[in-house]
């Protein structure tokens, strides 16, 4: 993808620079970051849960009926169809355009919601040494600036973003393991088995779970951009995995393991600033901060690298108008990229748990889709090429998808009237935006990129995808 000549409109022949493909280590650690980005913002699942245990046991048990399930979806169905847009060609291919859109506006716009979390992180983090952040007036001009200092940086490449992500993971994670390291002499095991159940938020817990432990599927909508997918991409899932479990457990464990139980109910988010200072002095503490600080540009730019990349593959697939496709002389989707900076700058004005809910229950509606079609796609196209295939048959991976969906439920379930109202305003807007865009298409309004010259190999065109759904014997996706 990266090396094709995109024409960015019709009176425009300039071409963009051949992009270097993601390797390995840089796509583990986009994913990390896509997923996590260390401990920042795990603190609520101690106040949520009542105490160290549930904390604990909820990144030990949700990783094995949640993360892996869903990075096995994702390994397959990555390398089967290894272009931008990811998710969106999936649930086309098994069940039309119309939910491809769907799926891809929910992605998005809970992708979006995810990014305004992190510019919200970073100042929280600060405020402990500059309460003036607590103030109007200072902290929406450092929202503002943070937003478009690191999409600048996600407009100057790709490969500059993955490589990025590979520093800043290191320096961020460093703090922790020095701290686990200064707390053991004072780690006391029967503190991790408090839990005081007139505390318990369970509303507030699992969506904190599920939100440190989601979007494993977030780094497909790059796949167009990464060397050897059908290789790399497992190997990197199981990778950051690994990564991300250890980013939890350890800091968790050392902090909670060396203070007194009775601190449980301080610990939100921006806490673990205060757990260094405690443990090392205050050079932890800055430490913490500043890695905090680097993580949260690590997080916003890979998550906002996938929302890009997923509206220009949209377009790619005539799903959307041919400006999101237009690239940046250094290769990145410019329009994509502004599209998704001010959906941000929209969203930051809320809170931390109100942000979590929402996004919570639009990547679980997706998310339920993508189980669906992946095991539609085992049955309906039996044939497909799938470099990395999970090696079950149908009923087994049907069963590897039951727990994660049930827990999906769970989180919607759970989830407060006024998420329900917004959410339904949302998915409202994602039925009515489908057929206007049509509309658009069929008038001649914008400009899409017609089908003899999408830069897209391996993914169903829109009379193939027609032709499809109309027969379901058709012959498999590829020719």
């Amino acid at each position: 993808m990266g090396e094709e000549t995109i024409v960015n409109d019709e009176n425009s022949s300039e071409t963009t620079k051949p992009s270097p493909k993601l390797t390995l280590l840089p796509l583990v650690f986009l994913i990390f970051y896509e997923v996590s980005g260390g401990p920042f913002g795990v603190e609520d699942s101690v106040k949520s849960g009542g105490g160290p245990l549930l904390a604990l046991l909820g990144f030990l048990i949700f990783p094995l009926i949640w993360s892996i399930p869903e990075a096995l979806v994702t390994a397959e169905l990555a390398t089967s169809f290894p272009e931008n847009g990811g998710y969106v060609v999936w649930i086309s291919s098994a069940f039309g355009p119309f939910w491809g859109f769907q799926e891809g506006f929910w992605k998005w716009f809970s992708g979006v919601m995810d990014n305004a979390l992190y510019p919200v992180l970073f100042l929280d983090y600060l405020k402990h040494s500059f309460p003036v952040l607590n103030h109007v007036a200072a902290r929406v001009p450092a929202l503002l600036g943070i937003t478009f200092s690191l999409t600048y940086l996600n407009y100057r490449g790709l490969h500059i973003v993955g490589f990025s992500a590979v520093v800043l993971a290191v320096f961020s994670l460093c703090p922790f393991v020095v701290m686990a390291f200064l707390a053991v002499p004072r780690i006391r095991p029967k503190r991790w088995l408090f839990v005081d159940t007139q505390k318990i938020n369970w509303r507030g817990y699992f969506n904190t779970m599920f939100w440190n432990l989601n979007y494993w599927d977030k780094a497909s909508t790059l796949a167009g951009e990464v060397d050897r997918p059908g290789k790399t991409f497992p190997k990197a899932l199981f990778g950051a995995v690994l990564l991300v479990m250890g980013s939890y457990l350890i800091p968790l464990m050392a902090g909670t393991g060396a203070l007194s139980s009775s601190s449980s109910g301080e610990w939100s988010d921006g806490y673990f600033a205060e757990v260094g200072m405690l443990i090392g002095g205050v050079w932890l503490k800055g430490w913490i901060q500043a890695a905090a600080a680097m993580s949260n540009l690590g997080l916003f730019e890979a998550e906002m690298s996938s929302d890009a990349f997923q509206l220009l593959g949209m377009s790619e697939i005539g799903m959307l108008p041919a400006f999101f496709a237009q690239r940046s002389k250094y290769g990145t989707p410019t329009i994509s990229i502004l599209c998704s900076a001010t959906g941000v700058i929209f969203l930051s004005w809320m809170s931390f748990q109100e942000i979590i809910e929402f996004l919570n229950f639009l990547y679980a509606l997706g998310m339920l889709l993508e189980f669906a079609a992946f095991v539609k796609l085992r049955i309906k196209k039996p044939d497909l090429h799938r470099p990395y295939r999970v090696p079950l048959n149908t009923f087994g991976v049907a069963m590897l998808c039951l727990p994660p969906s049930l827990l999906v439920i769970l989180v919607m379930v759970l989830a407060a009237p006024k998420t329900f109202l917004i959410s339904g305003v949302i998915i409202v807007l994602g039925f009515c935006l489908y057929p206007f865009l049509t509309l658009v298409k069929e008038k001649q309004w914008a400009t899409f990129i017609p089908e003899e010259t999408r830069p897209v190999s391996g993914v169903p065109s829109e009379s193939q995808l027609d032709e499809e759904h109309g027969d379901e014997s058709a012959a498999s996706l590829l020719p």
